[in-house]
């Protein structure tokens, strides 16, 4: 005769199977939900803390064998849900909560800043998170090129709306200004855009804001972070020494500001060329360097490919038109390392569990 398995028998063998970043077993956490057995099959929810979860595989293996170690049981069902925490920091100026707000900085331009802002909101985009993306870079507004849009939804009463490509919402002074009409523009209105930027605009309720600023350390950099209380910051460097001397001085400045960093991301690391070789054109290992030097986590390379300027220029970003793709990969992972990291941070700083969801 087959024993009857028990839902204590399988929550005590899913106790001993761990988070991987937050190190507590997986009841602890809470993020066992919606428990069922039928006929001794199993099935169960495991609700991650981000959509955008790089270890969701290795989670779910584990869980699996340790309900398949019960004895009885035939078989388990896994599902994933998710629910996102909020880092606690109070955003009074936003009419609705927005749990999450990373900005994506650098010390000097060119050097993809803008890309891997847009990818990494698509990339959590699609992994299921509720994602806005505000194009704070006030004098050269590139996203909406990026993104292919051109308009902005009609406003409702005196708040704007903001745009929609590829499942994240957008917005960007691009949008509100004729094209080719240069931006010159002094702190104080300056101060007073970015602040219209996130009273104004009704940007719902998100998972991640993210945040493109503007190059450098000037007014823009200072107001937003004043204006709006940040998660942390990603601050994006290439290869070589000029530009890590330049990305040294805008971690320098958010740490300043007392804002968390998330890491460091190396842009345009490589080539790989056709013959198998690999080209290091602006030199090489300087990210990991400058992660080594102040602290700071290294979150990643992302090789040098046409098709992320082809995609720029075309409004279809790289995670779009070839998600395949080594680069689409490593922004991709590079997003979920964020994601994850900003989740460990809001429930270790609030020093508690996942919120209870009613099943």
């Amino acid at each position: 005769m087959t024993n009857t398995v028990t839902k204590e028998a399988v929550l005590a063998a899913l106790s001993k199977v761990q988070e991987p970043e937050l190190h507590k077993d997986l009841v602890t956490l809470n993020m066992i939900r919606a428990l069922d057995i039928k006929d001794n099959v199993v099935s169960f929810t495991i609700m991650l803390t981000t959509p955008a979860c790089p270890l969701k595989t290795q989670i779910e293996k584990e869980a699996r064998q340790a309900v398949m170690g019960v004895e009885g049981v035939k078989s388990v069902s896994i599902k994933f849900d998710s629910d996102v925490p909020n880092d606690g920091r109070m955003r009074g100026l936003l009419s609705m909560p927005i749990r999450n707000a990373i900005a994506v900085g650098s010390g000097k331009g060119g050097v993809g800043k803008s890309t891997i802002a847009v990818n990494i909101a698509i990339a959590l985009a699609q992994s299921g998170a509720r994602v806005g993306l505000m194009d704070a870079d006030i004098y050269g507004p590139n996203i909406p090129t990026m993104l292919g849009v051109d308009r902005l939804p009609p406003p409702q009463g005196q708040r704007l709306i903001p745009a929609q490509a590829y499942g994240i919402k957008m917005m960007s002074m691009g949008l509100l200004v004729k094209p080719g009409q240069p931006l010159i523009w002094r702190g104080p209105m300056l101060n007073s855009a970015i602040r219209q930027f996130l009273g104004d605009v009704e940007w719902g309720e998100l998972d991640y804001l993210i945040v493109d600023l503007p190059p450098g350390t000037g007014d823009a950099s200072l107001s937003l972070a004043q204006a709006l209380p940040l998660s942390g910051a990603v601050i994006v460097t290439l290869p070589q020494l000029v530009s890590l001397e330049d990305a040294s001085r805008g971690l320098n400045m958010f740490r300043t500001l007392e804002v968390p960093i998330l890491g460091i991301v190396e842009n345009m690391s490589y080539l790989d060329l056709p013959d198998g070789t690999r080209m290091d054109i602006f030199g090489s290992g300087g990210g990991e360097q400058l992660a080594q030097a102040t602290g700071a986590n290294f979150l990643g390379k992302v090789p040098i490919d046409q098709d992320v300027r082809i995609g720029g220029d075309s409004g279809k970003p790289i995670l779009v038109s070839h998600p395949d793709s080594p680069v689409a990969n490593a922004l991709r992972e590079i997003a979920q390392k964020v994601a994850a990291q900003v989740s460990v941070a809001a429930l270790s700083a609030k020093n508690e569990l996942p919120i209870n969801i009613v099943e």
